[in-house]
């Protein structure tokens, strides 16, 4: 009896299995996508097509890298180069603070003009000149000590104190105020230079011309003058021979009695 009932479920239930498992794999099927997720093969124009210009030039030949260890250096290289930059500021003959340029020799049209030896000088201690001056070596380092220790004490604090120097005159191959037949002038020596207005840091000036006999201006002017004496071998101004109302002269020339101020 347990024989028969086991082969009359079986008959039942089997069948009954069977079309559950049809019905599933028919809802699987319907959500499958229609079409397949493998890329469709292109063809060789449509892939060349879509790559940019810079793809398709040939790749460029690789050069060998260069070794990054410096050359080595000629002796005294690095010497050199700590030395430059140690050098201060300004060294023209020697004189620091005197910038510059050495020029060399320099020749005149008139017999005894010229000098072995000429520097242009564009700044002393830090003052501006409005030119650059043609002189000698031992004009310029009169000019800076008058400009340290006589005209910054002269002028002071005065307008901010001193920013330049108006060159009137430095080298020029010519007579003593060009008079025919006088002597080389000692501008004509690359040993005088002159001197017309001091410009001070705020702009303001301190004209030979207008401020000579004018309040502190004017005794600026003259104390400052009056300290070239001795460090010049000859000052001339105002008042001295008519030839200098507008300008101070300043030359470096040795006189047998002593320095020529006027």
């Amino acid at each position: 009896m347990r024989g028969l009932a086991t082969r009359v479920v079986t008959r039942r239930v089997l069948p009954a299995l069977l079309t559950g498992l049809l019905a599933t794999s028919a809802s699987a099927s319907s959500m499958a996508p229609e079409t397949s997720l493998r890329p469709v093969a292109r063809s060789v124009g449509v892939f060349l097509s879509s790559m940019s210009r810079a793809q398709l030039l040939p790749p460029l030949p690789l050069r060998p890298l260069r070794s990054p260890r410096p050359t080595v250096r000629p002796e005294g290289f690095v010497t050199k180069i700590m030395a430059q930059r140690e050098k201060p500021r300004g060294q023209l003959c020697g004189l620091v603070g005197v910038e510059g340029e050495e020029i060399g020799p320099v020749a005149g049209r008139i017999a005894g003009c010229g000098t072995d030896r000429a520097v242009r000088v564009s700044a002393v201690s830090g003052v501006q000149l409005s030119q650059r001056a043609v002189l000698t070596c031992g004009t310029a380092r009169a000019l800076q000590s008058w400009v340290d220790t006589g005209l910054r004490p002269a002028v002071g604090k005065m307008g901010g104190g001193i920013a330049g120097l108006r060159v009137a005159a430095h080298y020029s191959c010519r007579t003593r105020n060009n008079r025919p037949g006088a002597r080389i002038s000692e501008h004509g020596k690359a040993k005088a230079i002159d001197i017309s207005e001091i410009v001070l840091v705020n702009g303001d000036t301190l004209n030979v011309l207008r401020d000579w006999r004018r309040g502190r201006k004017g005794r600026a002017l003259r104390r400052a003058h009056g300290a070239a004496c001795g460090i010049f071998g000859t000052t001339l101004g105002p008042g001295s021979d008519g030839y200098h109302e507008d300008h101070l002269h300043y030359d470096t020339a040795r006189h047998r009695g002593g320095a020529y101020c006027r």
